[in-house]
């Protein structure tokens, strides 16, 4: 396997995104879903946990990565 491919498909846990986005529990979650009494927080581009067992949940890495990456285009595009 090349070592592009194998990043692609490591998977990290909620604590792991906590920690490289600096964003909460809940502030993650609500990325995730379209609240009426709070529109701001959805984040359609924000990326999509996949299932990893029965109750658990992860994200790829090279996903988060990539939306790191774009938050600080955007932010220093102003």
């Amino acid at each position: 396997m090349t070592a592009q491919f194998q990043n692609a498909l490591t998977i990290i846990r909620r604590k792991q995104v906590e920690a490289r986005t600096g964003l909460s529990r809940s502030s993650i979650y609500a990325r995730l879903r379209h609240n009426p009494k709070r529109p701001s927080d959805y984040d359609p581009t924000f990326p999509k946990p996949v299932s990893v067992g029965a109750k658990a949940v992860g994200w790829i890495e090279a996903e988060v990565n990539a939306w790191l990456t774009a938050q600080v285009d955007k932010s220093r595009k102003v």
